[in-house]
């Protein structure tokens, strides 16, 4: 993997067309939630900030899109993961790269995380 990515443009080029459509494809999904997201590049993945904080990460692999809503995305939807047969652990959900890309589920983690941010800064 190449060292260091300047944008989120940067990195997807990165990958082979395939994986290019799923990662933009999740990237407007991401943006669908909120319209005034910061993007970055955080851990050498895509990252979105909301007010400042942290919001999601995801990155690209051969077989899956790795997604990471933190501890509190995943325990919240761990059902919903486990109803569809996603991969996941405390902290990220695989998305396969060969199955439609989960646009619902993610548009609803990412409304719970705007959500917590919203709490913890009121």
């Amino acid at each position: 993997m190449k060292s260091t990515f300047k944008n989120i443009d940067d990195y997807i080029l990165f990958f082979p067309i395939n994986v290019q459509e799923k990662l933009l494809e999740l990237r407007k999904s991401i943006h669908s939630e909120v319209s005034d997201l910061e993007e970055y590049i955080g851990y050498q993945m895509p990252a979105f900030k909301y007010k400042g904080k942290p919001l999601v990460y995801f990155a690209g692999y051969k077989k899956h899109i790795g997604f990471y809503p933190g501890a509190e995305g995943i325990k919240n939807f761990e059902k919903d993961f486990e109803e569809m047969n996603y991969k996941f652990s405390k902290g990220a959900v695989q998305f396969p790269i060969d199955e439609d890309t989960p646009r619902d589920l993610i548009n609803r983690i990412v409304a719970f995380k705007i959500r917590e941010i919203d709490q913890k800064k009121s």
